[in-house]
């Protein structure tokens, strides 16, 4: 929750955090670029990865390795097809926030939808 809270101030206020490491221009007009588009779906990735483990630890890894496989898909696949189209670092950066995301949702729904217990418990509760 922290680093959600974290993550979220670093996206406001990108130049506070990325001035830390540098003060070329360029890289702070990247890196806050950055971390506008992507930083606010770190929270989806925590998600996700607390449930991988969750998982891991409940012996059920099918569908926490098949969401992983979807976010490097989303991740590649879309962000190949966003520098094709468009050229756009920022458009790439959005790409890889929906990939965050699709991560953190992706595991959820498999839980939700009963990937630890079978179909019949997931509709009871």
């Amino acid at each position: 929750m922290l680093s959600s809270i974290v993550t979220f101030g670093d996206a406001i206020w990108p130049v506070a955090w990325l001035g830390l490491f540098d003060s070329d221009p360029k890289m702070i007009e990247a890196g806050s670029a950055y971390l506008r588009a992507v930083g606010p779906f770190y929270g989806c990735f925590g998600f996700g990865f607390a449930l991988y483990f969750a998982s891991q630890g409940a012996g059920k890894l099918l569908w926490p390795l098949l969401v992983g496989f979807a976010r490097v898909a989303v991740a590649i696949g879309g962000g190949w097809i966003a520098l094709k189209l468009s050229g756009s670092l920022a458009v790439m950066f959005i790409v890889v926030g929906a990939a965050l995301f699709v991560y953190g949702a992706g595991i959820a729904t498999a839980i939700r939808l009963g990937a630890w217990f079978g179909r019949a418990s997931a509709t009871h509760g």
